[in-house]
């Protein structure tokens, strides 16, 4: 049996919990369908960047104030929008036995979404994919900071996308700054406003944090469609979309 590319690229931002738990019920999707289910498909994974928070609020040079999480959330949310979010990760982190909190500071994203970018570029999804993990861990589960460069040169060594020395001469220039900031731009004109969005095979857009068992679905129907299908296969939290980067 042919084996179907699905191509899926998907927007995204480290200060957004849900997008934390989006990552994970993706990856476990792919994992089950190909190791489980022995779907007759590959993947190929590109993450884009996406800022929730607008930098005239919270930039990322070190001499700014650092501002807890929760009161930085509790502030732009409303206590009541807060605390229901904080319930739906906690109540998902127990259940998954993912640790996700609100602990630590809350980080702008901008340079941990070039370094991204920067692995992409060396290594496609086999390098982008192990540091965004990380990075996501760092902030969702350990409470790091990530718009500290010296945190983001450890976790770019530790993942294997570069050298710490390496990390950090890339994070002090502003090589693929303008390119993020275009990135993120182009996002909110294609009419983007929430992350994390799904797009698959550059034509239609799954948003939000969706569980395991709607990728799965998803896949399943990509995979039964065959490799050269035009026509979109699913239907269900799809909507037709234009929204390659």
């Amino acid at each position: 049996m042919t084996t179907r590319v699905v191509k899926l690229t998907v927007i995204t931002d480290f200060a957004c919990a849900s997008c934390c738990v989006g990552q994970h019920e993706l990856l476990d999707a792919i994992a089950y369908s190909q190791d489980t289910l022995h779907l007759p498909i590959s993947f190929e994974v590109e993450h884009l960047p996406f800022r929730l928070i607008n930098p005239a609020i919270l930039t990322d040079s070190s001499n700014a104030p650092k501002v807890e999480k929760t009161d930085f959330l509790q502030k732009q949310l409303g206590r009541e929008r807060f605390v229901k979010l904080q319930a739906a990760i906690a109540k998902w982190g127990e259940e998954k036995g993912i640790p996700i909190s609100f602990r630590g500071v809350m980080s702008q994203t901008t340079r941990a979404h070039r370094l991204c970018q920067k692995a992409y570029k060396l290594g496609g999804q086999d390098l982008q994919l192990p540091l965004l993990c990380a990075i996501f861990k760092a902030h969702m589960e350990d409470g790091r900071d990530i718009a500290d460069i010296n945190i983001l040169a450890e976790l770019a060594e530790e993942s294997g996308t570069m050298s710490k020395d390496q990390a950090i001469v890339f994070l002090n220039s502003d090589e693929l700054e303008q390119e993020v900031n275009q990135m993120c731009d182009e996002a909110r004109s294609k009419g983007i406003t929430g992350v994390p969005m799904t797009i698959i095979d550059g034509k239609w857009a799954v948003s939000g944090g969706q569980s395991s068992d709607v990728f799965i679905q998803i896949f399943k129907k990509l995979a039964a469609a065959g490799p050269h299908c035009a026509p979109s296969p699913f239907s269900g939290p799809v909507m037709e979309a234009s929204i390659v980067a």
